[in-house]
């Protein structure tokens, strides 16, 4: 997503003709989209994307069964 954001930044920059930027080369100006390109293509692959949505979900249903218990009385002893 970095990657991204960094590629419309200087591309915006360039297409303006503001700043160093301007004097960039097209390659580099582009680079970014393909190092997203790339990013994406091996968290696609290697199952992270998949891993981290496991774990967000994971957290999702602990907080929702910590609250549930709480509202039933039944957590963790508070002491006095």
């Amino acid at each position: 997503m970095y990657f991204l954001l960094i590629g419309l930044v200087v591309l915006a920059l360039k297409f303006l003709e503001f700043g160093p930027a301007a004097t960039l080369s097209w390659w580099i100006v582009l680079l970014p989209f393909a190092l997203a390109a790339a990013w994406w293509t091996w968290a696609d692959a290697s199952g992270y994307t998949k891993q981290q949505a496991i774990n967000k979900m994971d957290k999702r249903k602990q907080d929702r069964l910590e609250k549930q218990r709480a509202v039933l009385g039944l957590g963790p002893k508070k002491k006095k």
